[in-house]
Parts: structure tokens; sequence; C-alpha cells
């Protein structure tokens, strides 16, 4: 098995996070965008994976102590023996190369655009197709909705927080996937149900759902070979950039505008949005500004929380979690 944290090989939550998302009913008035941005994060991810492969070149630079590479009638693009890499993908040093986070090269060689990077490559193409999947259920709605500049922006500092999140807690292996973004845009769901809460029905249905759905998707993540550091700072960071980009305006807002001069015209937003406004746009400057500097001096999360390598992974007589 490869050193990288197979994390995002294994995530789950694929398809089944967005197909029951909305059992509930909004105000039909506001518009509906056409979703373009997240197809072409997908194309992205599926070229980026070719791209690795293609560097990878498992007929020329397998050794052979792991076995043969499989699908050899791929050629160049064949994959590492299933010893090495179970999730049919590339060496770990190739995903080091294109651009893996690890904790010593953002560190000690200055190399903080991993944390960008790293959300683009994948494990293998069980990897490469789960999260594509779930991207596609989860994101596509939340595009017609919000529009690409909001989910966009969203799906990219999710992404960047679970990187930050993952390289603080875990140093030793490599790590790469959109895991971190992804359930960044699980984040952004719950938190966009609740600061918009009153203009829903069925919103009681709606909040169970999502919250058993996150649940369980972030259970997963106390397996081994799963970085669930990533899965967290990514919904986190999704969490608060919810309540800052997913604001809706009060049910009847929209038609109040075309009142009579004289009327009385509701507010746009209700004072409890500005308030998860506020408070979660300073929460995002803190943390992130937090955690950066504690990244890039080279702290370690678990000399702070001793408890926390448990979130990531939990030890039992069927496995281990040394990293």
């Amino acid at each position: 098995m490869p050193s990288e944290d197979l994390e995002r090989g294994r995530k789950n939550g694929g398809g089944g996070n967005g197909t029951s998302l909305a059992p509930y009913s909004v105000d039909t008035s506001e518009k509906h965008w056409t979703s373009w941005l997240v197809p072409m994060f997908v194309f992205a991810n599926v070229a980026v994976f070719i791209v690795a492969m293609y560097v990878n070149n498992c007929p020329r630079n397998n050794i052979g102590f792991e076995g043969k590479c499989v699908a050899r009638f791929l050629g160049r693009l064949s994959f590492q023996p299933l010893r090495e890499n179970p999730l049919f993908g590339p060496s770990s040093s190739t995903l080091e190369k294109m651009g893996a986070l690890e904790w010593d090269r953002v560190v000690h060689k200055h190399q903080g655009w991993r944390l960008v990077t790293c959300m683009w490559l994948h494990a293998g193409v069980i990897h490469l197709l789960a999260n594509m999947l779930s991207l596609v259920f989860i994101g596509i709605r939340l595009e017609q909705q919000f529009g690409f500049v909001r989910v966009g922006i969203i799906y990219l500092l999710a992404g960047l927080g679970g990187s930050i999140l993952s390289a603080l807690f875990i140093q030793k292996n490599i790590s790469v996937g959109a895991s971190g973004a992804l359930f960044g845009l699980l984040g952004a769901m719950l938190s966009e149900l609740l600061t918009n809460w009153t203009i829903y029905s069925n919103k009681i249905a709606a909040l169970l759902t999502l919250l058993v759905i996150i649940v369980i998707n972030l259970a997963v993540g106390i397996l081994p070979h799963v970085d669930n550091f990533a899965h967290i700072g990514g919904f986190l960071a999704g969490f608060l950039l919810g309540f800052v980009f997913l604001i809706r305006p009060q049910f009847g807002w929209v038609e109040s505008r075309h009142l009579p001069p004289g009327a009385r015209v509701k507010s746009k937003h209700k004072a409890y949005q500005y308030a998860l406004w506020l408070i979660s746009a300073v929460l995002l400057i803190v943390v992130f500004v937090l955690g950066l500097v504690m990244l890039f001096k080279g702290e370690n999360g678990n000399d702070h929380c001793s408890w926390c390598h448990y979130l990531s992974c939990v030890p039992t007589s069927r496995w281990n979690c040394q990293r």
C-alpha cells in the first residue's frame, strides 16, 4: 500500500450525498443558475488524474517488488500493482511529485502551494469516482441555487481549510484528494439551512437527513488510511462560509419591493442572519490566520491536543493507526 493517506480514496459520501437532501421547498421567485463550474471542476480533476497516470508511467518505473502493473493494455497509463495501491492509481512518489500535501515540504521547503494542489490529485480511480460523484450530487444543486461565484469560493476555501488541519495533525504521510472541499459543501448546506430556517418547509426532515449523512461520512473517517482531519477541517470551514455566502432574503421580500410607495417593506434579512454572518466572518479570518501561522511555524497539532488523533483513526483489534 502506498505511503500516502488514502483518505480520499476511501471517501464515502459518494452518490448518497445528493439524492435526498432537498425534501423541503423555498421561495421559487429567486433566480436559478445554470451549473457549469461544478462540471468544470469534475473535468479538471479527471484531467489531472490522467496527467498523473501519464507521469507515473508504471511500465517503465515499476521495479516489480510489489508485482506487475495493472491493466497493462493501457500502456503508460496502467496502474501501480494492487499491493502498492489498491485504488487503481499512481505511486506515492508520483503524487508527491505532482503536488501532494506533505508537511515537511510545506513547512521546511516553503511549498505552501501544496495546500491547494493536493485537492486536485487523487490516489486512484476508485477514489476519483467516489469524490466526483459526490461533487456532482452536492455541487450542482448548490450552484443552481446560489451561482458559481459563491459555490466556487466555498469549495476552494473549504479545501484549503481541510488541507491546513490535515497538515497540522498528519505530518508523516502525504495526502491528496477533494474530500475537504466536498465536506465543505456539506457544511455549507447545513449552515444554509440553519441561517435561512424561516423560509423552508419540512425543515426538520431536511435537517435530520443532512445530519445523518454528515455523521455517517465523518464516522467513516475513523478507519485507517482515511484523513478525517481534512474532512473535519473542510466541513468546519464550509459551515462558517455557508453563513457568510449562502444567506437568503426573507420569504416574500422580493415581492414586497413592488409594493406602492409608503407601504411597509420587509427587511431583506433577519437580525439573527446578520449576527451569524458577522460571527462567522470573524471566526473564519481568525481560524485561517491562526492555522496558517501554526503550520508555517512547524507546530504539531497533536502536541496541543493529545486525544485529537482519535478523530481520524480509532485503533481496534483489526487495524492499527500508525501514520
